[in-house]
């Protein structure tokens, strides 16, 4: 038996190991048409910032140890250019034609990088390959370079960044959208531009880049950017073109089922070129990740020995740092559930990494996303430590075909260094079922204009930072001044993170009030919410108290 593997990335590299340990005596070739195969093409923004020193670390395998461990031949700088299905063959660049019994497409995906006018395509890098990185280390040295542009608020953009403001550059990121991140929502991107801001990166929003001249970058708004080097991470394209020519079934990716195989019985797919289906929605998606795409190449090598393995659909679990903070998610997130008309529910919650009480602990901030049965719909997280611990429990309760009662059943380790004895997955789950019962009435930072809002804390935390056009009713009182809360009007219990105006609600709730909410984040979220770039009808209300 003849496998041929196209590209030599995550999904091809994994598939090729498996498969040798699988059958010790099948003929495995894999053809890569750049120099590099099996790089940690996610270290990239922390080698090119010296995070990452030792070049050897970038490297996973090498064609040499593929040789000597696998017996797999590697062929680098080897472009297929032609499939022919009839034949079983493939054509190369340079002429050669190599038969198959079985080929497995895994060509990834390739930046996007438009042609801008007045671009000096010199100074304008991508990140894709360690080549990529050694010619932007190399450009940033011998040029002196002392502002960098980063066009583009997706993962490597971030990090690029990041890691370029860590160096000592004077950073500007631009995105056209009107957050970064978007595999979260507002709330929680708004976290990590406000750490950007303060890590003084200048961030640009909702605006784009129109041309380039000289050295600065002019946007759709007519502001300019003044750059030395350029990062272009607006996205990438799958690479569908072999796919396409030859006849498979394609639409924005390769179209597999749910063993990997495209419409030709003899190949497979893989990575970042294929559609697969989303967990949530079992709509087909592209989730361009390293552990999905490790995942499939290695049932696919399954399903070439007989051993029918199926891919279960894709969560979309990812994390990010950015600076001090850790960005996590899985599912679907708010957007992804209107464009999808998929009904929801929302809460937010605040938690700490490890007990209050023991020193060093850290507020992360959780967003859940479910619907009337409880099913997990998706959840994002975002904090300084153990935001994508919670975030990976969620995402195995949501594999399991758990709901959000399984949050509140989970039985997680806990000692004070590590966690409280009602983890916080615990306690979002707590929340989210206090929705769906019908004990608490959730608001959110929509909600606060033309409603009777109420700061349940103490009058001392009220005088000194509140919300504006609040008025103050500490919880400790809330029973004897009912008098005072108006029965014809939408009112607004807050309180610092959301626990305390709960509690509030919930007295009222049981003396007759049905129309009391509790705001979800409290004054914490407020308070991120209203740094920096903060909402236009928000900023119009701002009075002298607000923050």
């Amino acid at each position: 038996m003849k496998v041929v593997i196209i590209g030599g990335g995550a999904a091809g590299a994994s598939c090729a190991a498996r498969l040798r340990r699988l059958d010790e005596f099948a003929e495995i070739l894999i053809l890569e048409k750049t120099d590099e195969i099996s790089i940690a093409n996610c270290g990239l923004p922390y080698y090119v910032s010296g995070v990452i020193g030792d070049r050897e670390n970038m490297l996973v395998s090498s064609p040499e140890k593929f040789k000597s461990w696998f017996r797999i031949d590697v062929r680098l700088n080897a472009e297929v250019i032609k499939i022919n299905r009839e034949a079983k063959s493939l054509q190369l660049k340079n002429g050669e034609v190599i038969d198959y019994d079985t080929l497995v497409l895994t060509p990834g995906a390739s930046p996007v990088i438009p042609d801008f006018a007045g671009m000096d395509k010199t100074r304008v890098f991508a990140v894709r390959t360690l080549d990529d990185a050694d010619r932007i280390k190399c450009f940033i040295k011998n040029n002196g370079s002392k502002k960098a542009a980063v066009i583009g608020g997706g993962f490597i953009g971030v990090e690029m960044a990041e890691n370029l403001a860590e160096m000592g550059l004077e950073t500007t990121l631009i995105e056209l959208s009107d957050q970064i991140l978007a595999p979260v929502d507002s709330e929680v991107a708004q976290f990590a531009q406000n750490t950007m801001i303060e890590h003084r990166v200048n961030l640009i929003l909702s605006d784009g880049v129109r041309e380039f001249r000289g050295n600065k970058i002019i946007l759709n708004s007519n502001k300019e950017v003044e750059f030395d080097i350029v990062i272009m991470a607006i996205g990438v394209r799958p690479e569908i073109s072999l796919a396409k020519d030859c006849g498979l079934e394609t639409n924005r990716g390769i179209l597999v089922n749910d063993f990997m195989k495209t419409s030709d019985e003899q190949i497979y797919a893989a990575g970042d070129s294929v559609e697969v289906k989303d967990f949530v929605s079992d709509a087909n998606t592209m989730i361009p990740l390293a552990g999905p795409a490790n995942r499939q190449g290695r049932i696919i090598a399954d399903n070439i020995c007989g051993l029918n393995s199926v891919y279960k659909k894709s969560q979309g679990t990812s994390v990010i740092k950015v600076f001090d903070l850790t960005v996590a998610s899985v599912g679907n997130n708010e957007k992804q559930l209107k464009q999808k008309n998929i009904p929801y529910w929302k809460t937010y919650t605040f938690g700490r990494s490890h007990a209050g009480y023991y020193p060093e602990s850290t507020q992360i901030f959780f967003k859940l996303l479910f619907n009337n049965e409880g099913k997990i719909l998706g959840a994002q997280a975002v904090g300084k430590d153990g935001a994508e611990k919670r975030i990976d429990v969620i995402s195995s309760i949501m594999r399991l075909g758990g709901t959000i009662q399984d949050m509140l059943d989970s039985e997680l380790s806990y000692a004070p260094p590590y966690s409280s004895a009602k983890d916080p997955v615990n306690v979002l789950g707590m929340s989210a079922d206090n929705i769906l019962r019908g004990f608490l009435k959730p608001a959110y930072f929509e909600d606060l204009e033309n409603s009777y809002l109420i700061d349940v804390r103490p009058a001392a935390s009220y005088k000194m930072k509140t919300i504006p056009d609040s008025v103050n009713i500490p919880i400790s009182e809330i029973r004897d001044r009912v008098d005072e809360i108006p029965a014809d009007r939408k009112v607004v219990l807050f309180c610092n993170t959301g626990h305390t105006s709960y509690i509030a609600a919930r007295i009222l709730a049981q003396r007759g009030f049905s129309n009391v909410y509790s705001f979800m984040g409290g004054i914490e979220l407020y308070k991120e919410l209203m740094k920096n770039n903060c909402p236009r009808k928000a900023r119009d209300k701002e009075r002298e108290r607000a923050f």
